[in-house]
């Protein structure tokens, strides 16, 4: 395995911290006068999730995980599991939905993610930023409601519930960002 420096600590590596792997979110190089230097971290950890703040010391030394990511084609969920298709080798593997959390619901037949495996187990399933979903079912836009900013809901295709603008009609394609299921623009 590769080791990282202090100075090679960065955003989106991924390291192993007391065993676990973790996507470094964010890191901020801080000096102090008289004291050495740190960098302050915030890690995510890639099987649950969490947040963990960590402050590398410049003689720190950091694992860089030994991650491999493959493209998988979602092919349907039941109760408790996602079920993917290795598109090299047709081979299927159930994820647990709780691995995928809320952003489970912008899953569609048929769709490419990539799945991130660690140690031979995935761990986390990415889903590209934006992703563009018909609009499904939305009250009518009321006229002259157009001072400011003013949102409805809209249900989009998958079911799930997104706030729109009020321009935004039932069929319309809209682009989401599956970081937090916000409307980005009309496709």
């Amino acid at each position: 395995m590769a080791v990282l420096s202090f100075n090679e600590i960065r955003k989106g590596k991924i390291v192993v911290l007391d065993g676990e792997p973790y996507v470094v979110f964010s890191a901020e190089f801080l000096r102090k006068q008289q004291r050495r230097p740190v960098i302050r971290s915030i890690l995510k950890h890639l099987k649950t999730g969490q947040n963990r703040e960590h402050s590398f010391q410049q003689s720190d030394k950091v694992m860089v995980a030994d991650v491999e990511t493959k493209p998988f084609q979602f092919l349907f969920a039941n109760e408790s599991a996602l079920t993917f298709m290795d598109q090299a080798t047709y081979e299927q593997i159930e994820i647990d939905k709780a691995v995928m959390g809320d952003s489970a619901s912008f899953l569609l037949d048929g769709q490419e993610v990539q799945i991130v495996f660690f140690e031979g187990k995935p761990v986390t399933v990415d889903l590209p930023i934006k992703i563009t979903r018909a609009v499904t079912e939305t009250a009518p836009g009321v006229r002259g409601n157009t001072a400011g900013n003013v949102l409805k809901d809209a249900k989009i295709e998958g079911g799930l519930l997104v706030r729109v603008p009020a321009f935004i009609t039932d069929g319309d394609k809209i682009v989401v960002d599956t970081r937090d299921g916000s409307y980005v623009e009309r496709a």
